[in-house]
């Protein structure tokens, strides 16, 4: 009898690019699936709106947890008015990911975040956001390829080098100090508390990992690693290790 694979619960995000008979469409990126999939976990969704009871029922059953990306997290949460810049936000999934972020840190359940990902792990902490990049830190580099209609690039485009601290969970987990990475985002975590550790940056010191030692595994990424997992080695090393840690596991 084989071994049963892991589960990895995804929560869903509001489609704002179709409409079902004029009915709100709950969905998610089928490159997350794609990712979690070939590197051994189970993935299901997770939709928004559950009464506590029924998102307490999912968090459960999940054996780790992905945030995904897309759209901006509410400024109110972190404590700030909206900034021009701001983009598309969505209040019922900033509540749901901000309380699944929170039981999962407190539980010591395997959760990845990724892209926005990373900001809501950030302000579930307690934490802030740079809402717009471009105008609020002009002097960084681009990181919204996706965008800069006027400079296109695929979504595996690696646009930039990523720092770690030498002695991070991330860093053995990669092999390396060192990573590239595509870079689709317009937002970044301005601060985060303790006991969150900022273990990588951009170059321009742009922030792009967070994690927290104690925990089983607790980390986020600023760049889309799911859609460099048919290519780039570092990708498949993080879901691996993901999943490894949603199977009992420990990261190294």
């Amino acid at each position: 009898m084989k071994a049963e694979l892991p589960k990895i619960g995804l929560l869903c995000r509001h489609d704002r690019s179709l409409n079902y008979r004029q009915k709100p469409v709950y969905a998610q990126g089928e490159p997350y699936i794609h990712a979690i999939s070939q590197t051994g976990g189970a993935p299901f969704l997770i939709p928004l709106n559950l009464s506590q009871t029924s998102l307490r029922t999912l968090y459960e059953l999940a054996d780790g947890l992905v945030l995904a990306g897309g759209g901006d997290v509410e400024p109110s949460l972190y404590r700030e008015t909206p900034y021009p810049g701001l983009g598309d936000v969505q209040p019922d999934r900033d509540r749901d990911e901000i309380t699944v972020t929170r039981w999962a840190a407190t539980e010591g359940k395997p959760l990845l975040g990724i892209c926005r990902g990373i900001q809501v792990m950030a302000v579930a902490a307690g934490g802030a956001l740079w809402q717009d990049i471009p105008s609020q830190l002009p002097q960084a580099t681009q990181h919204d390829y996706e965008y800069n209609n006027e400079n296109s690039h695929p979504e595996n485009y690696l646009a930039h080098a990523v720092t770690l601290a030498p002695a991070c969970r991330l860093a053995r987990i990669l092999e390396t100090e060192t990573v590239w990475t595509n870079s689709l985002h317009h937002q970044a975590v301005k601060s985060v508390p303790e006991p969150f550790q900022i273990v990588g940056r951009a170059t321009d010191g742009v922030v792009e990992v967070i994690e927290q030692r104690a925990h089983p595994f607790f980390i986020g990424v600023q760049w889309h690693p799911e859609l460099l997992i048919d290519e780039q080695e570092p990708a498949r090393r993080l879901f691996k290790a993901f999943v490894a840690a949603c199977q009992g596991q420990l990261a190294n």
